[in-house]
């Protein structure tokens, strides 16, 4: 009989709820929604197409796992414990990338990344020009302006394998910076 009642108690509140919800217009929970945010003193984080770097097609990667007792340190550092060291020990190594944040690494790729992105375009400017320089060229017959058309090209081709160089230099400063972060033990996030 206990079981009957608590059945019954349990399935009428359930129906009053359902009568609850059911009675709600949209422009009663809209109304609710504008107070709300009227309350709200701090806005949300906003999210723009600055805010989001890397490649969004990319898979995202999992988060680095926590520390098990095999990899955790076994004895705590001096520090610590509240020990002093003796005149004999070394001092523990810092590691190079503790001390910087988040911002200072992702900056750092920004910037190479920003920098190979103008040296793109500019080898993509100078490519053109060469084509261009490449066309006038056959289409003239006077030879002082064959030679300087020449002379013009061959200065585009010197410079454009001046940026080629540059921009394998960047990609390669892309990786050292990466490789840098990871033997100082920065998340992986913070290298894309």
């Amino acid at each position: 009989m206990n079981f009957q009642r608590s059945l019954i108690v349990a399935a009428a509140s359930v129906l009053v709820s359902v009568g609850v919800v059911d009675g709600q217009s949209l422009g009663d929970v809209a109304r609710r929604e504008t107070e709300r945010r009227k309350e709200v003193q701090a806005p949300g984080k906003v999210y723009t197409n600055d805010n989001i770097r890397g490649d969004s097609t990319a898979p995202a990667t999992p988060a680095p796992a926590a520390p098990t007792a095999a990899t955790t340190p076994t004895t705590p550092p001096a520090a610590a414990t509240g020990a002093q060291p003796k005149a004999g020990d070394k001092a523990p190594a810092e590691k190079p990338g503790a001390a910087k944040g988040e911002k200072y690494w992702t900056d750092r790729l920004v910037a190479a990344r920003t920098n190979i992105d103008r040296l793109k375009t500019f080898a993509e400017a100078l490519q053109t020009r060469i084509n261009a320089l490449t066309a006038d060229f056959s289409a003239r017959s006077d030879p002082a302006q064959r030679n300087q058309i020449f002379a013009d090209r061959q200065k585009a081709l010197d410079e454009l394998e001046r940026v080629r160089k540059e921009i394998d230099e960047g990609t390669k400063a892309i990786a050292d910076i990466q490789e840098e972060g990871r033997k100082a033990g920065v998340p992986a996030g913070w290298l894309r």
